[in-house]
C-alpha cells in the first residue's frame, strides 16, 4: 500500500523539548508558569496592535469567555456565520443565547457583510434589540473582509469576536487577523499552523480585559487568603507543559506558514487545467491567507465525479482529505436557528429555518459544502506527494478507475 498522506500533521521545531524540560526541571508541571507566560508574550508581540493574548485549553473556551465578557447571555441573540466548525456556534448555546446564522459571500466563502447588515436590521425589528455580538470566521485561514465588517458593526454598536482559529499569520490589508474585533480567538489544535497539542487563546483589545479572562479562567477565585468565589469560573488555563510546546512552535511558525502557502500554490498550478476542479484562493491582493488547508470545489458536470467520489478514491489511495465544514444552519442541532441567504438576486434575501414547511435552504455556503474538499495541506506534505494527490485528480477526470 502507497505510503499514508495526512491532512494536517503536527511539524516541530526541536525546541520544544528544551521548554517542557524545564517545566520539569523546576516543578512547573500545572496550569500557569513560565511557559504560559512566555507563549502568551510571544503571541501578543507576534499580532502587534497592543493586543493581550491568554492562553487557555482550547479555542472554544476562548470564544466562551468573549462572549461572556460582551454580556452574552440568556435571550440574546449572536449573529454567527454558518460556514464553520460547531466550535464556533456552541458556546453561543453554552450562555443560554441563541445563534442567528449568516451566509458566505462567494470570493472569501466568509460571512457576507450584505446578509450581515439585514441580519441585524431583521433582529432589531422583530425583537427591538440589537444582537449581542458578531462572529465573524477566517475560514480555512482565509480572511473575512473586516473593513466591512468593522464598518458595520460600529454603525450599530455591536462588538466582534473574530475566529482566528484557522487563520494564525493571515493578513488582511496588512493586519493580522484576530487583530481586528473586540476579541479573538486562536487555536493550537494538532491540526492547526501550530500546536500545544490541545489549547487555544483569546486576544483581548485591553489588559483589563485579559485581566478579566485569566480571571474566569481560573475558576474565578476572589482577592482573599481562602478559596472564595463571587463569580461562576471556569478550569480554562492553558497548562505549563502545553505552553512549552507552543513556545517551541513560535520558532518555526513562519516556516509553517510558508510551507502551506508554497503547497497551496503548487496545487493550483497542477490543477489549473483539470477541467471542473476549482480552488479558494485570495481574492485580491488585500487577502493574504495562511492557506491553513487547501480546499477544491468539484463541478460534478463537469469532471463526471462528485466531491464523495473524489473523497472515496482519495481514502482508498491511502490520501487523508476532508469535507468542507458541513454549515451550522443544516446541523440538527441548530434546526430551530433562523438562516439569512440570498435571495432570488442579490438584491433580495430569504430567511428561514430547518422547521420551515418548505424545508431549510443550503445557500451558497450549503452548496460549498456539497462540492468542497479539503486536501492534505501540512507542513509535512512534500511536493512528490501533492503530485501523487494530483494524479488521483487528473485520473479520475480521464475516467481511470
Amino acid at each position: 500500500m502507497n505510503k499514508k498522506i495526512w491532512l494536517s500533521l503536527a511539524h516541530m521545531s526541536g525546541k520544544e523539548q528544551q521548554f517542557i524540560q524545564e517545566a520539569f526541571d523546576t516543578n512547573w508541571v500545572v496550569p500557569l508558569g513560565p511557559n504560559v507566560d512566555g507563549f502568551e508574550k510571544d503571541l501578543s508581540e507576534y499580532l502587534g496592535e497592543n493586543k493581550h493574548v491568554v492562553a487557555l485549553s482550547a479555542g472554544t473556551a476562548a470564544i466562551h469567555l468573549g462572549l461572556l465578557q460582551l454580556g452574552v447571555g440568556p435571550g440574546d441573540c449572536v449573529i454567527c456565520q454558518s460556514f464553520t466548525f460547531s466550535a464556533t456556534a456552541n458556546p453561543i448555546k453554552y450562555l443560554g443565547a441563541e445563534p442567528v446564522f449568516v451566509d458566505s459571500e462567494k470570493e472569501t466563502w466568509n460571512i457576507s457583510p450584505t446578509l450581515l447588515e439585514r441580519a441585524i436590521k431583521d433582529v432589531i425589528e422583530n425583537t427591538g434589540k440589537k444582537p449581542k455580538a458578531i462572529m465573524p470566521v477566517h475560514l480555512y485561514g482565509m480572511p473575512a473582509k473586516m473593513d466591512e465588517i468593522m464598518e458595520i458593526a460600529g454603525k450599530y454598536g455591536i462588538p466582534v469576536l473574530e475566529d482566528a482559529a484557522e487563520a494564525l499569520g493571515s493578513k488582511y490589508k496588512g493586519k493580522y487577523c484576530g487583530a481586528y474585533g473586540d476579541f479573538a480567538c486562536l487555536s493550537f489544535n494538532g491540526n492547526k499552523v501550530i500546536t500545544t497539542s490541545g489549547g487555544g487563546a483569546l486576544v483581548c483589545k485591553t489588559a483589563e480585559a485579559a485581566a478579566k479572562t485569566k480571571f474566569y479562567a481560573t475558576q474565578s477565585r476572589d482577592k482573599a487568603p481562602h478559596y472564595q468565589h463571587s463569580e461562576i469560573g471556569y478550569n480554562y488555563r492553558m497548562s505549563n507543559i502545553c505552553a512549552g510546546i507552543g513556545r517551541g512552535q513560535m520558532f518555526v511558525l513562519d516556516e509553517h506558514i510558508r510551507r502551506r502557502r508554497e503547497n497551496n500554490a503548487l496545487y493550483k498550478k497542477l490543477l489549473k487545467n483539470i477541467p471542473g476542479i476549482s480552488m479558494l484562493e485570495n481574492p485580491s491582493d488585500d487577502f493574504e491567507s495562511n492557506h491553513w488547508l487547501t480546499c477544491i470545489l468539484i463541478d460534478s458536470e463537469k469532471t463526471g465525479f462528485t466531491r464523495e467520489d473524489l473523497r472515496i478514491k482519495m481514502e482508498e489511495e491511502n490520501i487523508e482529505t476532508r469535507p468542507l465544514w458541513k454549515p451550522m444552519h443544516l446541523q440538527p442541532v441548530f434546526s430551530g436557528a433562523p438562516f439569512f441567504t440570498y435571495g432570488d438576486s442579490d438584491d433580495t434575501y430569504t430567511k428561514c429555518t430547518q422547521a420551515d414547511e418548505n424545508g431549510v435552504q443550503l445557500g451558497l455556503c450549503g452548496e460549498l459544502f456539497e462540492k468542497g474538499l479539503c486536501l492534505p495541506s501540512g507542513p509535512l506534505v512534500s511536493d512528490v506527494d501533492i503530485h501523487r494527490i494530483v494524479e488521483v485528480v487528473s485520473a479520475m477526470t480521464k475516467g481511470v478507475k
